[in-house]
């Protein structure tokens, strides 16, 4: 790394990450289509948006999260289930249409390699592991999906540059979800980058992570303690029927 760019790395570390910003492109389609317009936290996206070395996304489901993630895999050229050209689908789907609206701003690193999972291709991408596995003479058909997924995170993938992950939680239990967090962690402070859309407050909490909380305000900054979802969280595990007994009343 030249002297120069090390000065300006040192005073702002985003400069060095892989994905440091997304806004509207200037090259766009002229609008967007209907239903992206009407999800405020596209509008915000589309405003300028900057990344740091953790960034997670959280909100209810419909309030953008995935469609943001997987407009910004596409635009990376991510594959959706796998690292760059790691995953060869049997099936074809329609690009995000979010992607052509995007002007991604990418850092100075070296390492630009990614990794894109969402919940939707996870399964496809435990069985190409199964399949890998099994032309190694691994006996990972006795692991369960979740192990699987964190053999995986922990195996080719661990020093990709960027991770960007679509509820990950879904293959894992509370212990595995710690293991991921630590795996973040890690990477942090490896100078990799992680972006997640989780509805896990343990994911939530990863450690000197940039927390937006998308709504019906679009794309707002929080913390931790403030996010809606770790109040529900807090109080349904201190009193479930605070939440149930409404079921009573239908």
């Amino acid at each position: 790394m030249s002297g120069d760019r090390a000065s300006l790395c040192a005073m702002d570390p985003r400069v060095s990450l892989p994905l440091r910003s997304v806004a509207a492109h200037a090259h766009s389609p002229p609008e967007l289509p209907a239903w992206l317009a009407s999800i405020p936290a596209v509008r915000d996206l589309l405003g300028g948006f900057e990344f740091e070395a953790t960034t997670v996304l959280v909100g209810e489901n419909g309030s953008g999260k995935s469609t943001i993630i997987e407009a910004i895999a596409t635009a990376l050229e991510l594959p959706h289930g796998g690292g760059t050209a790691w995953e060869v689908r049997d099936h074809a789907e329609e690009a995000p249409e979010l992607g052509d609206h995007l002007q991604i701003v990418k850092g100075a690193t070296t390492n630009r390699s990614g990794f894109f999972l969402r919940a939707e291709t996870m399964h496809e991408s435990m069985v190409h592991l199964l399949e890998i596995g099994a032309e190694r003479g691994h006996r990972l058909v006795h692991k369960s999906h979740g192990e699987m997924f964190v053999d995986m995170l922990t195996g080719v993938f661990t020093d990709f540059g960027l991770w960007i992950l679509d509820e990950p939680e879904s293959a894992l239990s509370f212990t595995a979800s710690l293991t991921l967090l630590q795996l973040i962690r890690e990477r942090e402070r490896a100078g990799l980058q992680t972006v997640m859309a989780t509805h896990s407050p343990v994911l939530a909490s990863a450690e000197g992570a940039r927390v937006v909380e998308l709504g019906e305000w679009g794309i707002r900054d929080s913390t931790w303690d403030d996010l809606e979802m770790v109040a529900h969280w807090r109080r349904f595990l201190d009193d479930p029927r605070r939440y149930t007994r409404y079921f009573d009343e239908g």
